[in-house]
């Protein structure tokens, strides 16, 4: 049994898609990627129940609605190159999200959120349907001196969402296929990045990354977005 707490939203009632496609990629027994599909929207503070068919892991509410799926997974794509510090500075002072924000209390990306509440990973367009910015691990993210990599995964979901734009359409995450390849320390300062790599029809296909100050890559995605009615999350 897991319960999502509040504190990890994405849109304010539910929950932020990075960190939940985290919580069930850590159920599958693997050191590779692993491919999480959201279904539903996570309900927060509300105890779910873990199911297991295979090497899938389904994660249910208590009456049996499929809340979202993980199994291994692969990588269609390489990896984005490293972001310098000059990109990342770039991309952080050009963030729509300061400016317009649909949902601005999302633990990843929100502007209303305070240092050590929310990530506060503001990334912004660079250029070549890029966007970069910087992510300050405060220590209040981590528990007992760790961060969780299901936090991790929590910042390589927005930089996807704002590379296809969330100010011109209102999107969640319906698909990550992510892999954590370093432990993420508290203090520590990573270049998030992201790219639009496609768009087909409402779906977007984007790729994230987070890297390290010296160019080591940390952790990598690659996502599917989902253009929404945004009176759903009203």
């Amino acid at each position: 049994m897991v319960t999502i707490p509040a504190r990890f939203n994405g849109p304010e009632h539910s929950g932020n898609g990075g960190y939940v496609c985290g919580l069930l990629a850590g159920q599958v027994a693997t050191d590779g990627p692993v491919t999480a599909t959201l279904r539903l929207p996570p309900p927060l503070d509300v105890p779910l129940a873990w199911e297991r068919a295979g090497d899938e892991v389904r994660l249910e509410t208590h009456g049996g609605a499929l809340i979202g799926t993980a199994r291994p997974g692969t990588f269609e794509r390489e990896a984005l190159p490293f972001p310098d510090a000059d990109v990342v500075a770039a991309g952080l002072a050009s963030y729509p999200g300061f400016h317009s924000h649909p949902f601005d209390r999302c633990f990843t990306c929100g502007t209303a959120r305070a240092e050590g509440d929310g990530l506060r990973v503001f990334t912004g367009p660079v250029g070549d349907n890029r966007t970069a910015g910087p992510w300050h691990v405060h220590p209040d993210l981590a528990e007992h001196g760790v961060v969780s990599p299901a936090v991790v995964w929590a910042a390589l979901d927005c930089p996807g969402g704002w590379s296809a734009d969330f100010t011109a359409q209102t999107m969640v995450l319906g698909r990550m296929t992510a892999q954590l390849m370093h432990r993420v320390d508290p203090g520590e300062h990573l270049h998030a990045s992201g790219r639009l790599d496609d768009r087909q029809g409402r779906k977007f296909l984007t790729s994230t990354a987070l890297h390290r100050p010296d160019g080591t890559l940390v952790g990598r995605s690659e996502q599917v977005w989902i253009e929404v009615d945004p009176e759903l999350f009203a």
